[in-house]
């Protein structure tokens, strides 16, 4: 996987220009969402070193037990600053830092955090030792300054899914797949707030270099089940605005489902990956973050696994005439 990244970085960032130091301040608000929660909202863009790869929504909820933390952004100085807003924010001290998943904007800031506890899924935490290190690299192509002294600190502890009673709020952690093998989802069933992690995009394309797309859209069914039930009202989602009702799951769907077709479509007519890339994306999409660059990445990240299930399904078997 860090070929994948690598070309990532070399495509959307060229040679990495030196900032000054003084600018290096990525003007953290946390903005109150329900009693006791915040959300801390990354630029609605792709990786690059005017947002110092800040694009992800992270965020915390405070309760008379401590405070969750839910993924410490893409860098040290992020995990730093993302430090101070909360102190600023809340006196409720913090008492662990959790990441949804294995991305690197998930968890690279937790060198800011290293007296805290961090937690994570089983599998997240393997994604994070295996490829933290081609994390670092290619970030720093990306955004250059913002990296420095950034070094992947995978979460030392499993998280368990479940229910926790926390004195005002009830929480639930629930393990779901997809986007990654291990996506993890947080349900504020006391204040309707969901953390929905890389599962949920909203007003931009979906990244997909750990996905498997049907376990994704089954997933994605699901929190609409919670949602249309009135068990979600408020859904934060890792990349995009937060918004309520179903928005942004809506839009996930609709692009894996078109994504996948356009696909199957495209394997079964023979096309090679160029052409694949030439195609017109609909109008609908036009409007979203990242999409030429994001739709690139999805075709030569998925495309490969489609003509080779082609010319499976095309192979004429022993004893059969042509």
């Amino acid at each position: 996987m860090k070929a994948w990244w690598t070309a990532w970085a070399l495509t959307v960032a060229g040679p990495a220009l030196a900032l000054d130091a003084a600018r290096l301040d990525y003007q953290l608000q946390p903005r109150a969402l329900a009693p006791d929660t915040w959300v801390i909202e990354g630029a609605v863009q792709d990786f690059g070193r005017a947002n110092g790869c800040n694009i992800i929504n992270t965020g915390f909820i405070a309760t008379p037990e401590g405070t969750w933390v839910i993924n410490t952004g893409p860098s040290l100085k992020y995990g730093q600053q993302q430090r101070s807003a909360i102190a600023r924010t809340t006196a409720q001290p913090v008492r662990a830092v959790v990441s949804l998943n294995l991305h690197p904007d998930y968890f690279l800031g937790n060198g800011a955090w290293a007296d805290t506890p961090t937690l994570a899924l089983p599998g997240t935490r393997a994604g994070m030792q295996a490829e933290g290190k081609a994390y670092e690299d290619n970030l720093f192509r990306l955004c250059g300054d913002w990296m420095l002294g950034t070094e992947a600190h995978p979460a030392r502890q499993d998280l368990q899914p479940g229910r926790q009673r926390m004195k005002g709020h009830e929480l639930e952690w629930r393990r779901l797949s997809g986007h990654t093998g291990d996506d993890l989802v947080l349900i504020d069933h006391t204040t309707g707030v969901l953390f929905a992690g890389g599962l949920v995009f909203s007003e931009r394309v979906p990244t997909v270099p750990h996905a498997r797309l049907q376990d994704w859209i089954a997933s994605l069914h699901t929190l609409r089940g919670w949602i249309t039930a009135g068990q979600v009202r408020t859904v934060v989602p890792s990349h995009g605005p937060v918004h309520t009702g179903t928005l942004g799951v809506d839009q996930t769907l609709d692009w894996l489902q078109w994504l996948d077709q356009r696909l199957r479509d495209s394997a079964a007519q023979g096309l090679d990956i160029s052409e694949v890339l030439r195609l017109p994306t609909p109008p609908r999409f036009a409007h979203w973050a990242a999409l030429q660059a994001e739709y690139a990445r999805n075709v030569t990240t998925l495309y490969p696994a489609y003509e080779s299930g082609q010319l499976q399904s095309a192979t004429v078997t022993p004893g059969s005439t042509r």
